[in-house]
């Protein structure tokens, strides 16, 4: 079996292509596989399967065995593997996602591979039941929860896969290791949930670190980004265009007013190419 590992933004993918389905067994493939002592080493392995509704389908395994309904990353490595490995010659394209539905995707080439990769994300999920949280709420915006004896507010999003952003004086160098993981599975989340510390520096611009379900501490989160985006407009602290800053590097998000889409654009990029026995 034949892989690819790319990544986007340092968010690492183990991605295969030419599966009818997904295989038996495959959380348990994923771990192994994932592992980055034992394995090839990533935040996920990324399968293309033929799709009835779009161009591609793709299906995402976190390291821990558990499926992701959507990963922003994840769709990014996925489009510029299927042009450059001449799987379509579309700069516009379709992928179907678990959580989020069939998404549209341009591809911005640059001498015959894809440099960058603009997503349209599709509208965010507010409604505090559909997130989901434990909140009955049409929106959950600064919303109290406590951990340990310790108080956080936090925004609930969906981008088809749940997020809670929290606000922090310092987001780069936030205790991500302590907070994340017992937020991540707190009473409140009953699908537990992506956490997301974010530090806003302006008007256009955010620093964001996250700590990402069944994956933990990531260099980057495409969804989380988009989450953080629309998290900062409720919170009226961004304008709805903004760069998210990640450990891994930036994206651009804007949420557009006209039609509630939030679209992304970031770069991915192809590591190597490898065979499994």
């Amino acid at each position: 079996m034949k892989f690819t590992k790319l990544h986007g933004l340092g968010n690492d993918f183990i991605v295969i292509a030419g599966e009818k389905e997904l295989p038996a067994g495959v959380d348990q493939l994923a771990i192994r596989l994932c592992n980055r002592f034992f394995g090839i080493g990533a935040d996920g392995l990324v399968y293309i399967l033929p799709s009835e509704k779009a161009d591609f389908k793709m299906r995402i395994i976190n390291s821990d065995g558990s499926e992701a309904e959507q990963c922003g990353n994840a769709i990014r490595c996925v489009s510029k593997y299927v042009y450059d490995h001449k799987l379509t010659d579309a700069t516009e394209i379709t992928v179907e996602t678990l959580g989020a539905g069939v998404q549209k995707v341009q591809l911005n080439v640059q001498e015959g591979k894809v440099a960058t990769v603009r997503v349209d994300m599709g509208q965010p999920i507010l409604q505090g039941l559909e997130v989901p949280t434990t909140v009955d709420e049409a929106k959950v915006i600064n919303h109290p929860i406590e951990v340990d004896g310790r108080e956080f507010r936090f925004t609930a999003v969906s981008m088809g896969n749940p997020h809670c952003v929290i606000y922090v004086e310092d987001a780069v160098n936030f205790d991500l290791a302590v907070w994340g993981p017992k937020l991540e599975v707190h009473p409140m989340f009953p699908r537990k949930i992506n956490v997301e510390f974010a530090t806003v520096k302006n008007r256009t611009f955010t620093d964001m670190r996250v700590w990402e379900r069944g994956a933990g501490p990531t260099l980057a989160c495409g969804t989380g980004a988009c989450a953080t985006l629309v998290s900062s407009v409720l919170n009226g602290l961004t304008d709805r265009q903004a760069t998210v800053s990640l450990k891994g590097g930036d994206l651009f998000i804007e949420w557009n007013e006209e039609d509630n889409h939030v679209y992304m654009t970031g770069p991915a990029e192809e590591v190597y190419q490898g065979t499994l026995d």
